[in-house]
């Protein structure tokens, strides 16, 4: 195997993810990276590409909009241009991270998300009842630069605490931002929005 060179952004991650099985990261992607994956969800999204999101599983899957509001288009995994330039990094982190932590991890599977104004993501965990391949969480913002506090839309991460209390950690959708968690593991929730918010969204799956 050749020898491994060590990447000081993919450490942060994993830092984060072993000290306190969340991460972010501005940076991940270049600010042009950024630019492009935006234009792209605005013009796929404008040609109505994209369908009312659901929760449950394959067949058990319901449109529940008291729990979840957001529109999401699936990203391609044989397309090119901004959808093929984000999975061939990511795919890149993922390799490094079964290199380097033994993760096992065999696919990933990500897609645009829009939330228009006033809707939200109720808390849950990203892992079905029947399937636990999901190993980690992945979020890049798409938002525009200037997304303030008052626009809302912030992720809310609960890390349970030794006590048996936990603790809400809150992250801003800033624009390129990238977080990282333990899909098992960690409830999450999307606080309401108060202006369209973008990212995209996805999963490191191993083995079910």
């Amino acid at each position: 195997m050749d020898e491994l060179e060590l990447n000081p952004l993919y450490e942060q991650l994993i830092d984060g993810l072993m000290e306190n099985h969340y991460a972010v990261a501005d940076g991940f992607f270049t600010p042009e990276e950024v630019a492009v994956l935006r234009a792209d969800i605005l013009k796929k999204y404008e040609q109505d590409s994209f369908k009312k999101s659901a929760i449950g599983h394959q067949a058990d899957e319901q449109v529940v909009a008291a729990i979840r509001g957001d529109f999401i288009l699936w990203l391609d995994e044989t397309a090119d241009g901004a959808e093929r330039v984000f999975l061939d990094k990511v795919q890149d982190f993922a390799t490094y991270l079964n290199r380097t932590c033994y993760m096992g991890i065999r696919q990933q599977e990500f897609h645009y998300a829009v939330y228009p104004e006033g809707t939200f993501y109720k808390r849950h965990l990203d892992n079905f009842h029947n399937s636990n391949s999901r190993k980690l969480s992945f979020i890049c913002y798409l938002n525009a630069e200037d997304w303030k506090p008052e626009y809302g839309g912030e992720l809310a991460i609960y890390l349970p605490q030794a006590n048996g209390s936990e603790e809400e950690i809150t992250v801003f959708p800033l624009q390129g931002r990238v977080v990282v968690f333990e899909s098992q593991l960690l409830e999450h929730e999307v606080k309401p929005v108060k202006r369209p918010r973008l990212s995209i969204t996805g999963w490191l799956k191993t083995a079910n």
